[in-house]
């Protein structure tokens, strides 16, 4: 395939295309795994550090986003993360 590029008068020139259209295959993503993977992993930050892991703006975003990825988790263990996140959370707080 090629594409056309004008000149600054307007002339045409044929030009190579860079990219072909070749099909890249399909990146299949296992979400409640990997939202599973990284709870885990924020929950065990929280857990281990004697107060506040993160600075406050990244504290916010844990709070809001802990809840929103949990949602790819089935309801019982979506419910049992973010409690134990609200207790960590809770916890550092009033360690700080």
């Amino acid at each position: 395939m090629r594409k056309q590029q004008f000149e600054l008068f307007g002339h045409s020139r044929a030009q190579p295309d860079m990219f072909p259209d070749v099909p890249q295959p399909a990146r299949i993503v296992d979400f409640p795994t990997e939202a599973r993977r990284r709870l885990l992993a924020a929950l065990d930050e929280a857990r281990a550090a004697p107060a506040t892991p993160w600075p406050t703006r990244e504290m916010k975003m844990w709070e809001a986003l802990f809840p929103q990825m949990a949602g790819w988790l089935p309801d019982d263990e979506r419910a049992q993360l973010c409690f134990e996140f609200a207790q960590e959370i809770e916890r550092l707080r009033n360690a700080a």
